[in-house]
């Protein structure tokens, strides 16, 4: 019972995101918006426990979200064929992309050298 009030808040949250995201005409969807109102729930205990078990429940399931891809890879696998280096290229140079400037907010937002010395 605990985790379905879990995913009842999660799906509250969500819909009270998504009618402020279009009800403010905010510039980011619903489901942003919702994370931030889950994160700042996170803090009452009313709301942290049934979000804990439901997700151990999602998590224990996991790999049951995988099936659909798995089945979409499956269904389209001569595309795969016609343009999988193509699409490794891209993962694979996005991915360098994506880890480059995460280090490089890193480096700059964190204490400097000199910082440290002092």
């Amino acid at each position: 019972m605990l985790p379905l009030r879990g995913m009842a808040w999660l799906l509250a949250l969500q819909s009270i995101g998504e009618l402020l995201a279009r009800g403010l005409q905010l510039p980011f969807p619903g489901p942003v918006v919702g994370m931030i109102l889950l994160l700042v729930a996170l803090r009452w205990p009313l709301v942290q426990a049934p979000v804990a078990a439901c997700a151990d429940f999602l998590l224990s399931h996991l790999s049951l979200l995988f099936v659909p891809v798995g089945v979409g890879v499956m269904t389209h696998l001569s595309l795969i064929g016609t343009y999988g280096v193509r699409i490794l290229l891209a993962l694979v140079v996005s991915t360098w992309i994506g880890l480059a400037v995460t280090a490089w907010v890193l480096r700059i937002s964190g204490p400097h050298e000199a910082e440290k010395a002092d």
